[in-house]
């Protein structure tokens, strides 16, 4: 709670000697811009932000029996297969359960098996999907998801006991694309070796923002602006 507003983060910390040396955050607000722009007076949020619906559908809190557990590397190449998904556009190259539900800043994506959407009074029921379609899970629209490449991959936390993944990263757009950036952490909830649900705390960083901006800055990073080229112009007779 930031006053009497309600933020959905990621925080990651690090202990050594029992003091805290590192403090990563990533927070969406409900005024913040979204993919499109601003939030419209009056509008909705642009972001997607939905505290109400993460707190009653919260990530669990889980010792997962040892006995169904995969090891740390194997869950690391589970949360990178759905970044290679995005990236190649295959949705056969991630390893997910069907209808796996994803909440991004809190809003869950319709169809996701374990993610329910809350029912509104001023809304009709939404009528059941057609026959052989596909739900809108966590790779919904992947054939057509307008991105060039997940940047700054990092996996800075394998839980094996609840047999979850923290991955961050950036998403950078196609060539020419007027669609922002997205700086993003996305909790993978893993259960028979299959990604069940994804919880993301994500946000749009304006175009001269250098994200990550979390040292040190190894490789590309900070990543600039100018990493996304402008289309080329076709020349006028």
């Amino acid at each position: 709670m930031e006053g009497d507003e309600a933020a959905i983060v990621t925080v990651r910390l690090r202990v050594e000697n029992r003091e805290l040396t590192e403090a990563e955050w990533y927070i969406a607000r409900a005024n913040d811009p979204g993919m499109r722009g601003p939030r419209q007076p009056r509008g909705p949020s642009a972001n997607l932000h939905n505290p109400e619906y993460l707190e009653q559908h919260p990530p669990p809190q889980r010792v997962v029996p040892r006995n169904e557990r995969v090891d740390r590397a194997t869950l690391g190449r589970i949360a990178e297969s759905y970044f290679d998904a995005i990236t190649s556009h295959d949705r056969t190259v991630a390893l997910v359960h069907e209808g796996c539900g994803p909440a991004e800043n809190g809003t869950p994506a319709p169809g996701g098996a374990f993610l329910p959407p809350l029912p509104r009074a001023d809304s009709a029921s939404p009528p059941p999907p057609a026959a052989g379609s596909r739900p809108r899970d966590c790779l919904a629209g992947l054939e057509n998801f307008d991105l060039s490449m997940v940047v700054a991959r990092r996996t800075p936390l394998v839980d094996e006991e609840a047999q979850v993944v923290l991955s961050l990263g950036v998403f950078i757009r196609k060539p020419g694309s007027r669609t922002p950036r997205l700086a993003f952490s996305e909790w993978f909830v893993i259960d028979e070796a299959k990604i069940r649900t994804v919880y993301t705390a994500m946000f749009y960083p304006p175009p001269g923002l250098a994200v990550p901006n979390w040292p040190p800055y190894d490789g590309d990073w900070p990543l600039p602006a100018t990493i996304v080229p402008e289309a080329a112009t076709t020349p006028t007779q």
